[in-house]
């Protein structure tokens, strides 16, 4: 029987340590002769060997393509729960590449010279069932219970999940015997015997066996890879002998093992280099062409390798395991042949890594991480093949609204796409993808001697910020990130890609810089961006016990002090006993150091300073403020924004008020003036151009901070800054768009997404 599997190749090398590099030079032959996998035999007892999981660490250090793999694990001595970590460790360093085979032992007398136990074979196979549950478990950190396995060889009493792998690594299991196999059938991914060890008829019943007991435990047999370590010898003429001759032979005996056996991996064991080589040259791809042909013609192989079925690049279909937590309203078995590879699921390894926000916590029942534009438009039309979840659509994952996740639904994850380029570089215009963090781009624009002002922080991603407005560290001299927006690549509703620009598409484009979220996904944006040099950045502490009174001095600094200087401040609910304090940074485009001083002195002389740095730097320096690590944000965090022009002394006394309320930890205020208020406030979507300043306040319902807003701030405000604001419905949309700018809105809307696929954000129906 053919399992539908796609054909790997892989070797399997003795680990001798003398000399001490031998079998890493047969690891690196191995992926430069194009094998998917490189293996090796773990003996901890025997002298003569590396240890295994070592060797297979220092592989993967020096590989970047090749899969890596003990033949098999030796369990007895290897304590599951750090065998879990030390295998999602090297998975995670290695980008994935690691596979666990695992073995229930069996040379007692040098297990049990080490320390290990002396176990019967009936034992070994319930020690090993056990050693799985604690692996498994180990891995599972979306599981909230008590990690706990109350066995009799292996216990697991409240141990600390984690870390998860890079990707689901597939436990395979080498047996032999029927109860081992029925183990396979249970919870194994793969069955790995050595062709050597079997009779005639073996692989068949082998497979039986497996297949009743993964049927009678809710499996699909189609769930367990078939492998199988194998050898031989190369020879000029025909022999009698199974697998020696020549290359052609090889592949007349290996086909009925692929098509009547079901064998998806093939391992070589062989320490030759010339046969490793001859291998993977001459009966690789003989055997590869002649499972194609074979396949292609019967309906049952053609069948079996459908991409619907199957985990493109896994070559599998999906374990029970993480079937059984997908949600419903989601055709999991529809998703795009081109994004199979690229879906992550409720049971995958890396969904703990995806399902959050920064700020909020998020389950979808599915995540599409799509790497181009066509895949993007792939992963649009099959969420509208499932109208009824909802969608959403991230760049970074760090927006305040939180809307980029969901419960349940689908999330368009851009995350891949990265690339950025230098169009022109006397024009200065660069292009950038959407997944992009804003700090790649930083550090990418730097040694040309540029910058884009683009928020505060580093781990933004390009897309939800690029789409919004973008308010950044030299907003009042350069503008918002939208304004340096020359053309963007957007796919629309209907799956169509197209560049908009001044004059291809320009209500698209005129759109996309304000509320490109409702008309499309924006894939890719080209930037006109400016020469900046070394900027000083200041990061000073008052004591603001006079809480009004500092707001509105600190605001009338900002308005009044040239354009070279844009500033943020920040505060939260007083503390018992302990003054106000107000955390003012600035940033002010001058290498100059007496510049930097003056433009600093006059709100130095507001209030006492009790904390203060001002140091010359880079934009690039002040940006990269982020970790490279995934968001693991929880709840439902609530954030209220608005607009306001200068802070006036009524503003300020209820703004004091707010904070004194207990309303917020943070409350924000940036500038948002100067080089905003030059473009029209028609030449983009975003409208509220005459504002100085925008608010945020982040809290809870416990803090009841929406309610404290709309009683003291909401007042005050004259627009809307929607990438804050994480209420829902027409208000919210209304507050953030002009009456025209909304009207026009809708009437692109209209054309553009008719259906309202883009409906899960500030919605504009």
């Amino acid at each position: 029987m053919h399992y539908g599997h796609d054909l790997r190749f892989g070797t399997f090398i003795t680990p001798r340590n003398d000399p001490p590099q031998a079998a890493v030079r047969l690891a690196e032959l191995s992926e430069a002769s194009g094998y998917d996998l490189v293996t090796f035999q773990d003996h901890p007892y025997q002298p003569a060997f590396h240890d295994t999981q070592t060797l297979l660490t220092w592989v993967a250090a020096r590989t970047e393509r090749i899969h890596v793999a003990a033949n098999v694990t030796n369990v007895p001595l290897r304590p599951p729960a750090v065998l879990a970590r030390a295998a999602a460790s090297l998975d995670l360093l290695s980008g994935g590449r690691f596979d666990l085979a695992l073995g229930a032992g069996g040379f007692w007398d040098p297990i049990r010279a080490m320390g290990g136990p002396h176990l019967t074979a009936g034992q070994a196979v319930d020690a090993l069932s056990e050693a799985i549950d604690v692996i498994r478990g180990t891995w599972d950190v979306d599981e909230r219970g008590r990690f706990l396995v109350d066995g009799t060889y292996h216990r697991v009493d409240g141990a600390k999940r984690g870390p998860a792998p890079a990707h689901n690594i597939p436990i395979w299991i080498g047996a032999l015997k029927p109860r081992m196999l029925r183990l396979i059938g249970r919870k194994g991914d793969g069955w790995l015997p050595s062709l050597g060890y079997l009779q005639p008829g073996d692989l068949a019943r082998g497979n039986r066996t497996i297949d009743d007991a993964a049927i009678a435990a809710g499996r699909d047999p189609r769930e367990i890879r078939r492998l199988v370590n194998l050898g031989g010898r190369f020879t000029s003429g025909r022999g009698g002998g199974q697998f020696d001759g020549p290359a052609e032979q090889w592949v007349e005996q290996m086909l009925p093992l692929v098509l009547e056996d079901g064998i998806g991996t093939f391992i070589l064991a062989s320490d030759d280099p010339n046969t490793i080589v001859h291998f993977a040259e001459e009966v690789a791809p003989a055997l590869r062409a002649a499972v194609a042909a074979e396949l292609a013609s019967t309906t049952e192989g053609a069948a079996d390798a459908s991409p619907t079925a199957l985990r493109a690049g896994a070559g599998q279909v999906r374990s029970s395991t993480v079937r059984a937590k997908r949600r419903d309203g989601i055709d999991y078995d529809a998703v795009p042949a081109s994004l199979v590879a690229k879906a992550i699921e409720p049971g995958d390894a890396g969904y703990s890594r995806v399902r959050s926000t920064y700020m909020r916590g998020g389950s979808p029942g599915l995540v599409l991480q799509p790497t181009t534009a066509a895949e993007v438009a792939d992963a649009l039309a099959f969420a509208r093949r499932n109208p009824d979840v909802p969608l959403g659509v991230r760049s970074g994952g760090h927006g305040i609204s939180g809307r980029s996740t969901n419960d349940g639904g689908i999330v368009i994850d851009l995350s891949g796409m990265r690339d950025l380029e230098v169009l022109d570089a006397e024009r200065r215009l660069v292009r950038v993808e959407a997944g992009a963090r804003w700090m790649d781009v930083a550090a990418f624009l730097a040694p040309h001697g540029w910058a884009l002002s683009s928020g505060d922080y580093g781990g933004v991603g390009v897309g939800g910020l690029a789409t919004a407005g973008g308010i950044g560290w030299l907003v009042r001299e350069h503008g918002l990130t939208i304004d340096h927006v020359r053309a963007v690549e957007l796919v629309l509703a209907d799956g169509s890609i197209v560049r908009a620009d001044a004059a291809e598409h320009p209500d698209l484009f005129w759109a996309a810089r304000g509320a490109g979220a409702n008309i499309g996904i924006v894939t890719a944006f080209e930037f006109e961006v400016d020469e900046v040099g070394e900027v000083g950045f200041a990061q000073l502490a008052f004591d603001a016990s006079d809480t009004a009174g500092f707001l509105q001095a600190w605001g009338d600094w900002v308005v009044d002090a040239p354009r070279d200087l844009t500033s943020f401040l920040l505060m939260g609910a007083p503390r018992p006993g302990q003054p106000q304090i107000a955390q003012v940074m600035a940033v002010i485009d001058s290498d100059d150091p007496d510049t930097i001083l003056a433009r600093l002195q006059p709100l130095a002389e507001v209030a006492p300073l009790v904390g203060q740095e001002v140091r010359l730097t880079t934009y690039e320096a002040v940006i990269s403020n982020a970790a490279d690590t995934a968001h693991a944000g929880q709840g439902e965090p609530m954030s209220r924004s608005g607009l306001v022009g200068r802070i006036t002394s009524e503003f300020a006394r209820d703004a004091a008020r707010f904070l004194e309320s207990g309303a917020t930890p943070f409350f924000q205020i940036r500038a948002v003036g100067g080089a905003v208020h030059d473009v029209p406030a028609e030449a983009t979507a975003y409208g509220h151009r005459e504002a100085e300043f925008s608010v945020v306040a982040i809290g809870s319902s416990r803090h009841r901070t929406s309610e404290r807003w709309n009683e003291l701030m909401a007042p005050h405000m004259s627009g809307a800054y929607l990438s804050f604001e994480t209420g829902q419905g027409p208000e919210y949309v209304a507050a953030a768009y002009p009456p025209a700018t909304l009207e026009r809105l809708r009437e692109i809307k209209r054309r553009v997404d008719p259906d309202n696929v883009f409906r899960d954000n500030a919605n504009i129906a």
